[in-house]
């Protein structure tokens, strides 16, 4: 009977050292896990407000007043007058 009672403790003292292994185990994990979350929290924070510079920086680049004045200024395009211009009926 003693040893039956002898087994059973060092059964459940293995199964409380495992358990506590366990628990320190996903703690670390935790740990680790939560860190690369902040950094790709703030990876994607800094990506976000680069997106938002870049859209404003596209919408200024193809406003009707810069693409014209590119058009005037770099490539000496100007509007036809009406004897340039030809109407094409079907």
């Amino acid at each position: 009977m003693k040893r039956v009672g002898a087994v059973i403790l060092l059964l459940l003292l293995l199964a409380v050292i495992g358990s506590a292994l366990g628990v320190i185990y996903a703690r670390q994990q935790n740990r680790i896990l939560f860190g690369e979350l902040t950094l790709l929290t703030h990876e994607r924070d800094d990506l976000n407000t680069e997106f938002g510079r870049l859209e404003l920086e596209q919408a200024t680049w193809a406003e009707t007043n810069r693409i014209e004045q590119v058009a005037r200024g770099q490539l000496g395009m100007v509007n036809p007058g009406a004897a340039e211009t030809v109407v094409v009926k079907r």
